[in-house]
């Protein structure tokens, strides 16, 4: 068994063992132990990677960015910057990073860091006292054989010869973790109760091992326990969750137990289901659940090279930098091949077949040979109209054939593919836990959880046979082989967010410099002593290094995410506004840096030395002030530009365009009444809501009338323009039909203040739906209804934001007329990069001028087909707008959703013609920006309009060494125009410390923050690069960061063990959230559409919103008491209870999961029926009840809504039924159905790109 070799006990072990023992897993842990988790995973060698795809030979090269980038000029030297100056002291202990750490070595030294002081070093485990009895289905045991008998070829030998099966048998060890300071939760502490269902009943408990070495890790993956390995033999496997006997409706994404995709394509002729997935009956009520089955695994495709389609970009890993402490280990059994004519085997380890694809997930067929079933991607709004009786899910479909019945076909089988073959498998090997009713209390395996640890005996150890085994013949002949890696022995994110949210008790005071604040999971008050706070600005890095080589050998990001206008709590007080006067803001006469809390005031207060430049300026005779003894202002607490990190200034008229005030902005409402628009009801939903929501347009002082003026257009073919002038009796329509030169016909009486007009306005929105209520215009033009909002601004020589409602492709004549381009064949081919670029450069030039004239575009697009949404989306996009995408609109079930999502947009904090620009101190520069926004040069990012939900990510790079005593600085200024016309400046400054060693960079990161940046930076390469290349360059960074890691800063250990930077641990599970994202690996059913929308959508999104998209929140609701959350469970349908509820959010949706054996007073207390048949599936609403459980859970659901930027429409989902699918695709750590690989099995893939770049 491999043993984890580690800091403070090591194992002896006897002379002449030679076999292996199989099917064990211990846990140990060691006092001090806390920044490491480490984790065997021995992997055989020619073993295929989960991905299929070795990367033989690898080089560290520099990679071309996936995008061009924009070029940058490098800033000047001007020489060191000042010493940082603290803010107020802090208040209570804060986050810092931790210093008890051993010093980290010089990178000529790897492996000394942590081996003095550490004890006497021994070779093996200690001696037991008394050996444990064995299961009769073990192999001889070998007390710690970390390695296997004889010779073992080393990574890049990968095609060797195949294995004996004797090679086989040997080739399996146990697991084992340690990380993490002690916890009073006894030996073998796992996750609270609530996020484990227990080890299915039939195996017995063993006693929880006793250690004399150490108090019990806090492991934020919980403990490791054997996964019960039996599995029914394949015929008799039923799948827990898959639906009744019934015709397969092929309306739903395919869900992990419809894994047909194979390397070959798909045949034409329809076939049944296999038996495993679909047509098993289900158990009779009065049995016990059947175990979640273990599907074995199918082929991966052969081993390939990972990176032969595009060579990785050179600077885009070189530049970056963050990173944990010296972190969490975890290990895993090396997983033997099972003799290849077993079903469900890995490919032998022969030489790969030439011609195999490389380009696949495991199981997984390439996009152009997978079928295309029609189901509705979890991104619509809503079915086609005639499925009214299925719960609507979300926001595109697949292949956009007009609403009609779908007929019940069923999915090909793949060629090659047996009728009755098992059942994909949720995760990896061997048996998973099947799901338990109601799951109550602890783990079998754990009686004592949250009891006092009983005392533990004298010097004896835990002998890996005695971990209960189930006899041999209880097993079908892959599982015999080797046992799957347990999901709670690894990582898990549950736990990781709760052990933050259990350190927050004080408010986070941002005084510190590279203090990293609490995760954006954890709720928390911050006080602002001089450096933003983490609301406005967050960093992948708060230790960054000091020279550029050593970024490019982490490969860690260094970047920022600033949401400049954010909304604060109520208990958080806004940036103070500073007024100057006429002279305005005070800044450095070089760089031009405003006035900030680093800035060092010399000469007795007379001058002050820049912080970013050095360069030395004149204090203006009003600004000066005497110093005090420590050299600090007099007034320093007194003036928010010197003592927090961020506030606004007051811009003088020189800050304004043409050097003139600006006037207030306009709103401008353009709707669609073209037929679709009409049919669907929504002319009449947006013209009733226009009447409410012009009473709430933005104000700057909630007592006074708004100064936001309005306009109103409608269109189909032609445009309609509307004098509402207040001295009118009715509204007057003028038509403008040459749609190729767009002029606006009137400027008195279109742009018009509310409370004078109200009277006709309400007249034209009551006139509007009647006018046009029998029209048979089914076509629409886009360009030119962008255009005459533009226009009329222009007209009226002020800013503001054009409202569009659209239905349908522009295909009438006029500019910016687009094509139905959509075409499937291209999914995963090199041409369908081609898909996310803009079909003509009309709307590119359009933006432009957008931005020039200030003018921001909100497009609310109600499709039934497709639309073209990376070509229409593009002024949305550039001019910091939004794109919002109801497909299949219903008014009855989606109204909801868009009048929340309209009030919203029309209601938030808005700031207009704003122009960012981010400065930083000698040293590193922002060289890369990504969101929704327009830069005509190399460093102003230019918004028409910016909102409190848009955040810009910013990469930096280094171009001159930095220092350890000043850090690195940055400031990010925002000069916008508010809703009241007022012009302002708005600054946010973050200082973080430098570092020279590996260890300090990977002791402070900031994981979310990294995938935010990764995510937005893939995103971004797929308009140029292959999808596949993408992911590639994204795993082999993050193999990257980590093998550095292991390399640099881990203690030595067997290379058995897979070792993460506690900071980092979860980096494995939510890159590949982000590999298998609808954008990067799209199923079937996701439309063209739908991933432009998510593109767009992502490459604005902050910290917190990405983290909630990629890894959702599962809540257990069976007990919902007081105010706290019920602690959430792993994203993993084996944590799914039958007789449980639970409420997952996305960030796009809400999903309410029913289990079919739930409690009768749950069903009653929530749905108000007794019966689990009688639940309306299509609901959207709970109902109102009158009991404590209905009203906590309504106001569970009201304030997750408030938490994000887009309405969550709810979806109820009965366990079986069809729309389990759909949510489904949202258990992120399960395979999923487009091929991307569940947690284990990346987590055992990235193990193996980490040891091949060891190698």
């Amino acid at each position: 068994m491999s043993v984890c070799e580690t800091e403070g006990l090591v194992k002896h072990r006897p002379l002449g063992s030679s076999t292996r023992t199989a099917d064990t897993l211990t846990l140990l842990s060691y006092p001090g132990f806390r920044d490491e988790l480490k984790m065997n995973v021995n992997q055989h060698t020619p073993l295929a990677a989960p991905y299929g795809q070795p990367q033989p030979g690898y080089v560290q090269p520099g990679y071309a960015p996936l995008d061009g980038g924009y070029p940058t000029s490098y800033m000047p030297y001007h020489g060191p910057a000042p010493a940082y100056q603290h803010g107020a002291p802090q208040q209570g202990p804060a986050r810092g990073p931790p210093s008890s750490a051993p010093p980290p070595v010089a990178t000529g030294q790897p492996y000394n860091q942590y081996n003095q002081s550490q004890g006497d070093m021994q070779n093996g485990p200690p001696p037991m006292t008394q050996e444990p009895p064995r299961p009769a289905a073990s192999q001889p045991y070998n007390s710690g054989a970390a390695t296997l008998p004889g010779h073992q070829p080393s990574y890049p030998q990968h095609y060797g010869h195949p294995s004996t099966m004797q090679q086989v048998t040997n080739q399996m060890t146990g697991m084992q973790i340690n990380s993490g300071p002690p916890t009073a939760a006894g030996p073998g502490y796992a996750p609270p109760y609530s996020s484990q269902p227990p080890v299915s009943s039939a195996y017995s408990a063993a006693p929880p091992p006793s250690y004399t070495q150490a108090p019990p890790p806090a492991v934020s993956s919980g403990s490791v326990q054997m996964a019960p390995p039996s599995v029914p033999p394949a015929s008799q496997q039923q799948y827990y969750g898959g639906p009744p006997p019934q015709a397969f409706n092929p309306s739903l994404p395919p869900t992990t137990s419809q894994q047909q995709f194979t390397s070959a394509p798909p045949t034409s002729c329809q076939q049944p289901l296999p038996p495993s997935s679909y047509s098993s009956p289900m158990p009779p009520p009065s049995q016990a659940p059947p175990p979640l089955v273990s599907q074995p695994q199918q082929p991966f495709p052969p081993p390939q090279p990972a990176y032969s389609s595009a060579p990785p970009p050179p600077d885009s890993q070189a530049a970056f930098t963050s990173g944990p402490p010296p972190g969490a280990q975890v290990s895993f059994p090396p997983r033997a091949p099972p003799p290849s004519s077993l079903a469900g085997s890995f490919p032998p380890p022969g030489p790969p077949p030439s011609s195999a694809p490389s380009s696949q997930y495991p199981g997984s067929i390439s996009p152009h040979q997978r079928p295309l079933p029609s189901h509705p991607s979890p991104y619509h709004s809503g079915p086609p109209p005639p499925r009214a009786q299925m719960p609507p899910t979300s926001m595109a479909q697949s292949n956009h054939l007009p609403p009609g019945p779908q007929g019940q076909q069923q999915p090909p089988l793949q060629p090659g593919m047996s009728a009755g073959y098992p059942a994909q498998q949720n995760g990896a090997f061997g048996q998973v836990r099947g799901p338990q009713p109601g799951y109550a209390g602890p783990y079998p395996g754990q009686p004592n959880y949250g009891a006092p640890a009983p005392a533990a005996p004298a010097q004896k150890r835990l002998d890996p046979d005695a971990i209960p085994s189930p006899q041999s013949s209880d097993m079908p002949a892959v599982q015999k082989s080797r046992h799957r890696i347990d999901p709670d022995a690894i990582p898990s994110p549950i736990q990781v967010i709760e052990d933050d949210k259990a350190k927050v008790n004080e408010p986070f005071t941002t005084g510190v410099r590279g203090q990293a604040p609490p995760l954006v999971t954890t709720s928390f008050q911050v006080k602002d002593q001089g450096n933003a706070s983490p609301r406005f600005v967050r960093c992948t890095a708060y230790n960054m290094p000091c020279t550029s080589d050593m970024a490019k050998q982490s490969q860690v990001p260094l970047a920022a995410v600033i949401k400049p206008l954010a909304t604060l709590p109520p208990d958080e007080a806004p940036p103070y506004l500073v007024d100057h006067g006429e002279s305005g803001p005070i800044r450095c006469n070089r760089c031009k840096a405003y006035m900030c809390p680093y800035m060092q005031f010399i000469e007795g207060g007379r001058r002050f030395q820049c912080a970013f430049c050095s360069c030395v300026t004149e204090v203006p005779p009003h600004y000066f002030q005497h110093l005090d003894h420590t050299g600090k202002r007099v007034d320093c607490y007194e003036r928010p530009e010197l003592s927090l990190g961020s506030y606004e200034f007051l811009a003088t008229v020189d800050y304004c365009k043409n050097n003139k005030l600006p006037q207030p902005p306009a709103f401008i409402f353009l709707i669609d009444v073209s037929y679709n628009a009409v049919k669907s009801g929504l002319v009449s939903i947006v013209c009733q809501e226009l009447k409410i929501l012009l009473d709430n347009l933005p104000r700057e002082n909630p007592e006074a009338d708004s100064v936001v003026r309005v306009g109103f257009v409608t269109y189909n073919k032609v445009l309609h323009f509307y004098n509402v002038k207040a001295s009118l009796a009715q509204p007057q329509m003028l038509v403008v039909s040459d749609v190729a030169d767009m002029f606006v016909p009137l400027l008195d009486g279109f742009l018009v203040n509310v409370a004078e007009s109200r009277l006709v306005i309400e007249s034209l929105l009551d006139q509007i739906p009647e006018m046009f209520a029998d029209t048979r215009e089914t076509e629409t033009v886009f360009g030119p209804v962008i255009q005459a909002g533009l226009e009329a601004l222009k007209a009226a020589d002020c800013a503001g934001k054009l409202f569009v409602f659209h239905t349908s492709l522009p295909i009438a004549e006029a500019p910016g007329k687009l094509k139905n381009r959509e075409d499937k064949k291209l999914v995963g081919t090199d041409k369908e990069k081609s898909l996310f670029q803009p079909q003509v450069s009309f709307y590119n030039t359009l933006a432009k001028e957008c931005v020039a004239q200030g003018c921001c575009v909100d497009l609310f697009l109600f499709p039934n087909q497709y639309v073209d949404i990376a070509t229409l989306g593009v002024v949305p996009v550039s001019t910091g707008g939004s794109v919002y995408k109801y497909t299949y609109f219903q008014a009855q079930s989606d109204q909801e959703r868009f009048l929340n999502d309209l009030r919203r947009d029309v209601q938030k904090p808005v700031g207009f013609d704003a122009v960012m620009r981010v400065r930083t101190s000698t040293g590193i520069r922002a060289t890369d920006f990504y969101g929704s926004f327009f830069m005509s040069n190399t460093t102003d990012v230019e918004l028409a309009g910016l909102d409190c939900d848009k955040a810009v990510t910013v990469e930096f790079k280094h171009d001159d060494k930095l220092s350890e005593e000043t850090g690195a600085l940055m400031q990010c200024a925002v000069l916008y125009t508010t809703c009241s016309g007022q012009r302002r400046l708005r600054v946010h400054n973050m200082a973080v410390n430098c570092c020279s060693q590996l260890a300090d960079l990977y002791r402070n990161c900031e994981t979310d923050t990294i995938i935010n940046f990764l995510s937005k930076y893939a995103l971004r390469g797929i308009l140029n690069n292959h999808t596949k290349a993408v992911r590639d360059t994204l795993i082999n960074q993050c193999a990257q960061i980590l093998a550095c890691y292991r390399k640099n800063c881990a203690s030595p250990s067997s290379a058995g063990q897979l070792i993460l930077p506690e900071c980092m641990k979860l980096l494995p599970v939510y890159l590949n959230c982000v590999l298998k994202s609808d954008v990067l690996l799209p199923g079937a059913d996701i439309s063209l559409d739908d991933r432009a929308y998510l593109r767009q959508l992502i490459s604005c999104m902050d910290v917190s919103d990405t983290h909630v998209f990629f890894y959702p929140r599962l809540l257990p609701l069976m007990k919902l008491e007081g105010d706290s959350l019920p602690v959430a469970v792993r994203a993993s349908e084996e944590r799914l209870s039958k007789g449980g509820v639970y409420l997952m959010e996305t960030g796009l949706h809400l999903f309410l999961w029913v289990g079919a054996s739930v409690q009768q007073e749950l069903l009653l207390n929530i749905f108000g029926t007794p019966s689990f048949s009688q639940i309306d599936s299509a609901m959207t609403n709970l109902p109102v009840l009158d009991n404590p459980f209905s009203k906590r859970l309504r106001e569970l659901i009201d304030s997750f809504r408030a938490q994000r930027s887009r309405y969550m429409k709810l979806m109820v989902v009965k366990q079986e039924d069809r729309a389990e699918l759909v949510f489904k695709h949202f258990l992120v750590e399960d395979k999923s159905s487009s091929g991307g690989a569940s947690y284990v099995d990346f987590l055992c893939h990235m193990h193996k790109e980490i040891r091949q770049l060891l190698s």
